[in-house]
């Protein structure tokens, strides 16, 4: 690796380190609710405490109540999972028709 690209790397792995840990000691006290929270709190400032969701989701009807934690942060990794693997897959793809295009054009 070029001496360069060490620098460059080592600056780069330094700023990701620090936008994730300076937001922590500069907001503390700060809560870091999800977006589902943020909307429900939007909703309920709008239309008042009247509010009734249009639908219940289909796990919260199967379980007859909320999904615990645990489940629900297991069913976003398998989705993320699937993305990246999706995500791989085409890239492997790209990465080998290129060299099999290079190949050809060198006979």
């Amino acid at each position: 690796m070029k001496k360069k690209n060490v620098k460059t790397m080592i600056l780069l792995l330094i700023a990701t380190a620090a936008i994730i840990i300076i937001p922590l000691f500069a907001l503390q006290g700060a809560e870091f609710g999800g977006s589902d929270d943020a909307g429900s709190q939007k909703i309920e400032e709008i239309q008042g405490k009247g509010y009734k969701p249009w639908f219940t989701p289909v796990f919260e009807k199967a379980l007859h109540g909320e999904i615990p934690g645990e489940v629900e942060s297991l069913l976003f990794c398998v989705q993320t999972g699937i993305g990246v693997g999706i995500l791989a897959f085409q890239l492997g793809k790209m990465v080998e028709r290129k060299k099999y295009e290079d190949r050809d054009d060198r006979r």
